[in-house]
């Protein structure tokens, strides 16, 4: 089956979840590698590598570090469940993210004017790991290069209590930045490319020193996770 389209990481996605609810892919089996699966296709790795990203937020696939992608051995009985699972703790996770958008707009916009060559450098190289995550299709990976770039923005902004209070809620925002990427994924279609060039621009603001850029991206980049966490939460609240 060839798929040639711009949303091809949709279809694809469609196709594997059809073969694991008909009963050719059960639960435990394990998929075939990037690279197979995307001569079966016909499309890019990154459109598979999409794909089972989108798959494993809604709790079909299970991707293991340097193990492979498999079928999930506790199926979601249907991807509204797989939805809950991910937005039952919505309301405490948005208050953490409103946290972070204060902490680090003010932190972009300081690390913007105090950077120096080798907080560049550091930004430089978790820049790196996120893009070779991408390619080898290592979440974990992906989100401990996400969290510790954000880190070192802080970092960067040369203030002792924004670093202080960043390093008191590390736990809580790598946990916050795992259950985004996933949220992000689910319900914007966004991929892990977007965020990626998200994240470069970021530093590309960062490093032309333009505080009030740093600010506004960086801002806009932690809104955009709380409007859909708000629209998860707006039928409940009604």
């Amino acid at each position: 089956m060839k798929i040639a389209t711009a949303k091809g990481h949709e279809l694809v996605a469609d196709h594997l979840l059809q073969q694991i609810k008909n009963g050719e892919r059960s639960p435990g089996d394990r998929l075939p590698s990037v690279v197979e699966l995307a001569e079966n296709y016909g499309v890019g790795r990154s459109t598979i590598r999409e794909a089972v990203s989108a798959l494993k937020a809604m709790g079909w696939l299970d991707v293991r570090h340097g193990g492979g992608t498999f079928v999930s051995k506790t199926l979601p009985t249907e991807p509204k469940n797989a939805a809950d699972l991910l937005f039952r703790d919505a309301g405490s996770l948005i208050e953490l993210l409103e946290v972070r958008k204060a902490l680090e707009v003010g932190a972009a916009s300081l690390a913007a004017t105090r950077r120096d060559e080798l907080h560049l450098q550091r930004l430089r190289k978790l820049l790196v790991l996120m893009e070779q995550s991408l390619e080898r299709n290592d979440t974990a990976e992906g989100e401990r290069a996400d969290a510790a770039f954000h880190r070192a923005i802080v970092d960067a902004s040369g203030n002792q209590l924004f670093i202080q209070l960043t390093e008191s809620l590390s736990d809580r925002f790598a946990s916050s930045i795992r259950q985004t990427r996933e949220l992000w994924f689910y319900r914007e279609n966004a991929t892990a490319a977007r965020l990626l060039q998200e994240h470069r621009s970021i530093f590309d603001a960062i490093e032309k020193q333009d505080g009030n850029l740093a600010a506004s991206l960086i801002g806009d980049h932690v809104e955009k996770v709380i409007s859909v966490l708000r629209t998860a939460l707006a039928p409940r609240e009604c």
